[in-house]
């Protein structure tokens, strides 16, 4: 026994380093300490009140019992039972009344929040609104106040209401962007979900699939990109815009056959995957590869970024329903030149 002791106090100290080493492991945009909204900020309010009721607890119950173990501790020679208590009226009384208070003061703010958070939006004429519906593994918005869809950047106004619906075409998804709200699953059978917050800083936040949902769950992700109301209407007019002609013919006959049959790009094209108009502006391509100059590596990060996607999308995304081209009889040509045009399709606002 002694000896398992002995061990235990060498693994305990290695076990609480790797615990705040693990604690450090997630990524820094994905924390809810940092809230950019006020729903956000809402709950972080929330997980420090509850936090602080619990330290004042385990302060008070730590030094009672440090105080019972000094004060009531068998001293040298004594050999009598003790006097025993038990039945103290008052004492079971403040027990008893005490958590119940600290209950109370954590359910009122609590319940305030939930209602907060599930505050719907969908009749306010100010609020913008957003029909969400999550995919096997990408998100498709839909704007129905000005007849545009887009998919995985979420384009919304800096202090506006935003009013979501949320439903799902395949299994349950969770929609969740921890700078600026809480999770919403999106369920199955038609049930629509509906919720709202807003931003009140420019900034691009990361957004994410909180529900297990398949192999390439951990990949489904999106940005929420709050942009001033100017910015926001030069984006609509933008969406709004015919596409964009390939000057190839040839190439151009190929994306009309083989890419437009499924997305839409400008005025053109299929609705069963992700809108890409505008694609070369996005953050990402398939929501994880992420469309940003490092150390100068690339020349045309977008591109590079949708070359490796349409060459084999299930090395990226596991699992997606995206057909591989070379699979559809596309050459390398033609695979660069779709890349080359849809990375230079960007829109400006």
């Amino acid at each position: 026994m002694m000896k398992r002791w002995q061990v235990m106090k060498r693994l305990l100290p290695m076990l609480a380093i790797f615990t705040l080493l693990l604690a450090g492991c997630g990524r820094e945009d994905l924390s809810v300490l940092k809230p950019q909204g006020p729903v956000a900020q809402g709950q972080f309010d929330l997980i420090k009140l509850s936090i602080s009721i619990m330290l004042v607890v385990l302060v008070i119950v730590f030094a009672l019992a440090a105080f019972v173990l000094i004060k009531f501790r068998r001293r040298p020679g004594q050999t009598e039972m003790p006097e025993q208590v038990e039945g103290n009226f008052k004492l079971e009384v403040i027990w008893t009344v005490i958590p119940l208070v600290l209950v109370l003061v954590l359910a009122v703010p609590t319940v305030k929040e939930v209602f907060a958070f599930g505050e719907d939006h969908s009749n306010d004429d100010n609020a913008i609104k957003v029909k969400v519906t999550s995919h096997q593994y990408w998100w498709e918005f839909e704007y129905p106040q000005y007849d545009i869809t887009t998919a995985q950047d979420l384009i919304i106004p800096t202090n506006r209401d935003i009013a979501f619906e949320l439903k799902t075409m395949d299994v349950i998804h969770s929609f969740w962007v921890p700078s600026l709200s809480g999770k919403l699953d999106t369920n199955p059978d038609g049930t629509i979900n509906k919720f709202s917050f807003s931003a009140p800083n420019e900034g691009v936040y990361l957004g994410k699939c909180a529900e297990l949902c398949g192999p390439s769950h951990g990949f489904m992700e999106f940005k929420v990109k709050s942009v001033s109301q100017e910015s926001f209407d030069q984006w609509v007019t933008a969406m709004k815009e015919p596409m964009v002609p390939i000057e190839d013919v040839a190439l151009a006959e190929t994306f009309k056959n083989q890419c437009l049959t499924c997305h839409a790009v400008g005025d053109q094209g299929g609705s069963s995957g992700p809108n890409l108009t505008g694609i070369g502006s996005r953050e990402t391509v398939a929501s994880i590869l992420l469309n940003s100059d490092v150390a100068g590596e690339y020349t045309n990060p977008v591109e590079d970024n949708l070359k490796e996607w349409l060459i084999d999308p299930q090395s990226v995304k596991p699992g997606n329903k995206m057909p591989a081209p070379k699979d559809l009889g596309l050459t390398d040509d033609e695979i660069n030149g779709i890349a080359e045009y849809l990375a230079n399709y960007k829109l400006d606002y």
